[in-house]
């Protein structure tokens, strides 16, 4: 191939990586990520070294966390950050002359990177990428795959340090405990706390940024220092201000209440003080090691609990809202089949009877007055018929309360007294009051079906709807002087009735119905207003 032809096909094929500059600078980044890495993850161990509870011994081991934590948000390409990191650690621990021959050494480091990498490819693969940490299934993977990771690590040093001479075989399994415990007591403390706070930071720092979070903090500090700091078994006073942060915060902030709870707790016994340091020293890792996880899984779980909780609450409302939306969108399909069917057909009915009318005019007399009077009857029934057929096509195809539900009903009731008689006075407030358009229907659609009990059953002569707001609360009114009836012995499935509770159950309002034979009958609605201000729809 000559060069004008290599040029050529490397111009058709997208090259892999940057060229000139542009890949200087691209190495640039990424050596001074690596670099960054190492450090993070070196100041990760110099803070748990800082912390030891014997020369060698440290509670947790926080750097398994930050590595995983990496790679999981940032890719595994960024590997040689934590085998920098490692070798500067195991560095340190050779020019200490600790004792740990170099074997052993290099064995630990294999461990502790098959470990990081290990999990960050574990909990990718089972809480996907970029995991809020707020349900239940993303906490429980997280824990299967910190868990895994772990006891790798553990599994290798153990062997490393045996193989070294270090230990003997009766303190195997010990060491691989504490070894064990230590890389997850630290995984669940740095893993939440980086994945969480990754996501939204700022958003998380204004929530914490208020009085409540500042409350929080300082109960969290106060219980926890109290809790370790006393000579006695009272640990658990932390968690009250640990489920507190669950509940009204989050993830994010129950991952760091969390972490200031075992940081505290590692530091008074490191310096001597509290429960925890007056048991042996394999006890006294094992004690922190556990209050650690047992308060990281109580405090993650539950906040992922709250979250889930939460989240179907919001799914619910989203639900209704879309049921509303479908239900409007089928009254508007009615309405034009309707229009399409039978309001012509009435058309064409009333067309027919007045041809028939004018055609037998010119028959007999007395056959054509008959007729002619049974053929008006029609007429009029059509007519009737046809008017009331508008008026459903015009409710179903429109907006009945798009002024609001007091001014439909008012309209409803003039319909009504011109129609039968009845005598129906509205009062209502100057303002449309702070009602969704969800809830203004499901009152409109009460009131009328009341209003329409009244004319057809209840014979009386005169009603009133009376609507009021009563502080927090808008109360609908609905009396009449008509004939009543025993609510206790009207039967089950009363559609007039059952419409009303099911209205009224849509909406949260609370209905009651007063009635006695010979006494009238009064509908109350009461629906609270705080509910109706948010998300109002009308907009």
């Amino acid at each position: 191939m000559t060069s004008t032809e290599t040029h050529a096909a490397l111009s058709r094929e997208p090259f892999p990586y940057p060229v000139g500059a542009a890949r200087r600078a691209e190495a640039a980044r990424y050596l001074a990520g690596v670099l960054a890495l190492a450090l993070a993850y070196v100041a990760a161990a110099k803070g748990a070294q800082a912390l030891h509870y014997t020369a060698s011994v440290s509670a947790i081991w926080p750097p398994a966390g930050v590595g995983i934590a990496a790679l999981y948000l940032a890719g595994i390409r960024w590997w040689p950050g934590i085998f920098l990191g490692e070798l500067i650690i195991n560095g340190e621990l050779l020019a200490s002359n600790n004792g740990l021959p170099v074997g052993s050494l290099i064995g630990q480091q294999a461990g502790n990177m098959a470990e990081v990498i290990v999990g960050a490819l574990l909990v990718r693969r089972l809480i996907g990428r970029r995991a809020a940490l707020d349900r239940t299934d993303q906490v429980g993977g997280m824990l299967l795959a910190l868990g895994t990771a772990t006891a790798i690590s553990a599994t290798v040093g153990t062997i490393s340090i045996l193989a070294g001479g270090v230990i003997t075989h009766s303190e195997v399994p010990t060491f691989w405990r504490t070894w064990w415990l230590g890389d997850s007591a630290g995984a669940l403390v740095a893993f939440p706390l980086i994945v969480t706070w990754a996501r939204a930071p700022k958003a998380t720092w204004r929530r914490l940024a208020t009085w409540e979070g500042v409350l929080l903090l300082a109960a969290v500090i106060v219980l926890a220092v109290v809790s370790i700091s006393i000579n006695e078994a009272v640990t658990y006073l932390v968690f009250p201000a640990l489920i507190w942060a669950a509940f009204r915060f989050g993830p994010a902030i129950a991952a760091l209440s969390t972490a200031i709870a075992a940081v505290l707790a590692i530091g008074i016994t490191a310096h001597e003080q509290g429960a925890f340091f007056k048991h042996q020293i394999d006890d006294r890792v094992l004690s922190t090691q556990l209050y650690i996880l047992v308060a990281a899984l109580t405090t993650l779980f539950l906040s992922a609990v709250v979250a889930e909780r939460r989240r179907s609450t919001s799914d619910l409302v989203a639900a209704r809202i879309r049921e509303g939306e479908r239900a409007l969108e089928e009254r508007h399909r009615i309405a034009r089949e309707l229009h399409d069917s039978v309001s012509q057909a009435l058309f064409s009915m009333i067309l027919h009877t007045r041809t028939a009318e004018r055609a037998l005019e010119r028959q007999d007399a007395d056959t054509a007055g008959a007729l002619g009077r049974e053929l008006n009857a029609i007429g009029e029934l059509t007519r009737s018929a046809q008017g009331e057929m508008r008026a459903l096509i015009f409710e179903l195809g429109s907006e009945a309360v798009s002024d609001g539900f007091v001014a439909a009903l008012t309209r409803h009731a003039e319909i009504l007294s011109a129609q039968d008689g009845v005598k129906i006075r509205v009062d209502g407030p100057d303002h449309r009051p702070a009602l969704t358009t969800q809830v203004e229907t499901q009152l409109f659609g009460i009131g009328r079906e009341a209003l329409t009990n009244v004319v057809r059953h209840a014979r009386a002569s005169r009603a009133s709807v009376r609507v009021e707001e009563r502080g927090e609360q808008l109360c609908v009114e609905i009396d009449d002087n008509g004939c009543g009836f025993d609510p206790a012995t009207t039967p089950t499935g009363h559609y007039g009735l059952e419409s009303m509770r099911s209205r009224a159950a849509e909406i949260d309002a609370l209905l009651t119905i007063t009635s006695m034979r010979g006494g009238g009958t009064v509908i109350r609605v009461e629906v609270p207003l705080d509910g109706g201000r948010q998300g109002d729809a009308r907009d």
